[in-house]
This record gives C-alpha cells, structure tokens and sequence, in this order.
C-alpha cells in the first residue's frame, strides 16, 4: 500500500502524454499546444498609429510653432501609405494606419488645432510619440508560444494575428466511467425502497469536463460477474477507465476480481489516506484503470487528486498536480495515526493570509461539505493533535478559490 505521494507519483510515471493533433483555431479553446510556435512575421508587420491624429515629423512640427503644417492627406486603417509624407506637412492618420515614410510621431486630434487646412500643434509631440513600431510586439522567428501553453482567450487572439487557422495541441484523453453496484438508481428513474441515485457518474462526468477531457458514462454495472466484464471490457476501449465501488472487500466487490481477468494489471491497491482508501490503480494496453470508492465524496476526493493529474500530464500540462496553496489551520486538527486525512476545508483570510476551518461535518457520507469546501487540506498522519495556526498543504477544489479582501 503505498503513501499519498508516491501513489501520486506512481501515476504520473504511467501516463505519458497522448499523441497530438491538429485543431481548429476556434475550437482549440483550453486544449495545450503541443509545440513551439514562431512568428513568421514581425508584429506590427509596419509602423502604425496608436492614435488618432496626424502624422507628423516632430522637429518639423516644434519648428513651425504658430504657422502650423499644412494637411496634405488622410490615411485610414487599411490603406497602404506609399506616399512620403513631404517636408512640412502633416496626414491626417486613424489608429492602426500604416505610418507614411518620413513620418516620425502621431500628433494626437485631442493636442491639436485643424483652420484652413493646416494644424497646429496645443501640445509639441516628440520622435516615438504614439507609434507602435514594426517588430514592437514579436521579431520574425521568435518563439511566442511555447509547447505546453493553455490556449485561452489571450493565445487565441494570437495566434488569430499571425493568421493561424489550425494549431497543433494534445489529444483529449478519452474517460469511461462505469459506477457499479445493485442498488443504484440511474437519475430520473422512479425511487424504490433500498435503492438510491446514481451520484458518482454524473459527477465524475463533470470532474473529467472540468479536468478538459471527454467522458463517456457507460451503464451502471450489477454486482454480475459476466454484465461487470461487458462493461468493463468495453470502457478499457478508452484511454482512461474510471470505477467506483466493488474494490474493497464485500462478498459483491467484484471490480478488482474481473478487471484482472480482462488482463489489467494491478499497480496498487489501497492508499494510506482516508476517505478513499480502497482507491487501485492499474494498466491494461493503452488505458489506464481507476477504481474508485463508492461513496460519493471519496470518488470525488479520489478523482481531483489522482485521476485528473494523470489527464492534465496525459494532455500535456508541463504542472499535472497543480498549484497547491499554504494555509493556516483555523482549528486544533486531530490526526489518524495510520494515513492522511484529506480535510475538506473552507478558506477565508485574517491578516492578509489564506485560514482554512472545517467545512462541515467530515463524515463520508455528507455531500454537502464538498459544495461547501473551497480546497481539501492535506493533513499528514500520526502528528497527534495539530494546532491551530499550523500550515498545511491545500487543494482547491474550485476555480474561484476566495481571494483576500473579497
């Protein structure tokens, strides 16, 4: 049974990045590039205007003081300037206009005075002023993005300026996910006595959105020996395959049992944390296999911290297990003697630091301290009672984790 990390450890160590493909600039949205990409062209290509007004050269502008230059023409965005700007006149020019030759400075509409066809300057613009300069932004053959990039809004935007319709990321590893057990319930079917809801599949379908992946939910799966193995046979199509229930040690717990004679083999089973676990880990050709426990918040639990690191390095994340944050505990913390406790926590912040307290009664069985937790703290074994203010190792749980001040 080995410890949290190196459990974690292990997992990384068997889930190498899957191959990559092309994808549709619009569609490429949080996927990872899965190379370097240059510019093939300086960034502005030409010298433009970062301003309405008029192009000018300084010196000849400061010279003419009163006298002002004369406007000999207008250059909107779009409009190739072919023409030098002639000595002591001034164009009219809108913003992201190419900069006629000659010109050194934009004088700006709100720093000038337009009579007869001359302007004058309120405000002497110097050489430089309000023009972004051809290769400002990104020189020919420099690296922009790098392999391993997420691509949000900002990368997209881009990678749309240098024209690139389609972009090379890591494939979406593909999840099945397969709850067992007699006495689940698919949602929306009629209650009846002893039986209950599905909750695990819906919600590990989330988690593997959330986590960027594409998840499949396979039927639920009777505590059957042979409609187990059909099920299972099938979600080992997939790169990952995602249990929950049947591996612990009841008379129906039957997952571990048929996984190996559809010749997974075995990595790990069991953890030393709590909840979670009966959590194993194994390898079949070309998936890797999950198997969860049952109860609801120990699947969830089990999932953020092993399974979706194995996806984000599957994807290309050059960080799998993600950030972690340094929190104070807001409480006296009693530990297990024989493994990890993973605290659900809410974080709030004193003095400017992140305090994390109980987010309610951690009892795996109550769902709802995993709505109310912003991170799961990592509580390490056998330290006795941990006092209030000692630092810990947190998860977030979300995406908006709260921020000083709010």
């Amino acid at each position: 049974m080995p410890g949290f990390e190196e459990a974690r450890r292990i997992v990384l160590e068997h889930a190498p990045p899957l191959r990559t493909e092309e994808a549709a600039l619009l569609e490429a949205s949080g996927r990872l590039l899965a190379e370097d990409l240059r510019a093939p062209w300086d960034m502005p290509q030409w010298d433009n205007s970062a301003m309405d007004g008029y192009a000018v050269r300084a010196a000849e502008c400061a010279a003419a003081g009163a006298a002002g230059l004369s406007i000999a023409g207008f250059l909107p965005a779009g409009r190739a300037a072919t023409a030098e700007l002639a000595p002591h006149t001034a164009v009219r020019i809108m913003t992201g206009a190419p900069l006629p030759p000659g010109a050194d400075a934009v004088l700006p509409f709100e720093d000038a005075d337009e009579r007869d066809r001359k302007v004058v300057a309120r405000r002497q613009p110097l050489a430089g002023d309000h023009v972004r300069v051809r290769g400002g932004d990104m020189k020919t053959g420099e690296t922009v993005l790098t392999a391993g990039t997420v691509l949000g809004p900002a990368e997209v935007s881009l990678l749309a300026s240098l024209s690139r319709s389609f972009v090379p990321v890591f494939r979406r590893a593909r999840v099945a996910i397969v709850s067992t057990g007699d006495e689940l319930l698919a949602v929306g079917d009629p209650i009846a006595p002893g039986m209950i809801y599905d909750s695990n599949g819906p919600a590990l379908v989330a988690a593997t959105i959330g986590a960027g992946a594409l998840p499949t939910l396979l039927p639920i799966a009777r505590d059957d020996r042979d409609a187990l193995r059909e099920l299972l046979a099938q979600g080992l199509h997939a790169d990952v395959l995602v249990t929950t229930a049947g591996v612990s040690v009841g008379d129906r717990d039957l997952v571990r049992e048929v996984l190996r004679e559809l010749g997974v083999e075995e990595v790990f089973w069991k953890v030393d944390i709590q909840p979670g676990r009966p959590t194993a880990f194994g390898l079949a050709p070309g998936t890797l296999v999950f198997s969860l426990p049952g109860n609801p918040v120990a699947a969830l639990l089990t999932f953020q911290l092993f399974v979706r690191p194995a996806l984000r390095r599957m994807m290309g994340r050059r960080d799998p297990l993600g950030s972690t944050v340094a929190v104070q505990l807001g409480e006296d913390v009693a530990t297990r003697r024989d493994r990890v406790t993973l605290m659900r926590v809410r974080l709030d912040w004193r003095d400017g630091n992140p305090v994390a307290s109980s987010a309610g009664r951690q009892a795996t069985g109550f769902l709802r301290t995993l709505v109310t937790a912003d991170a799961v703290a990592i509580i390490p074994a056998d330290r006795g009672t941990i006092p209030a203010g000692t630092v810990v190792d947190a998860y977030p749980l979300r995406d908006d984790p709260p921020i000083a001040g709010r």
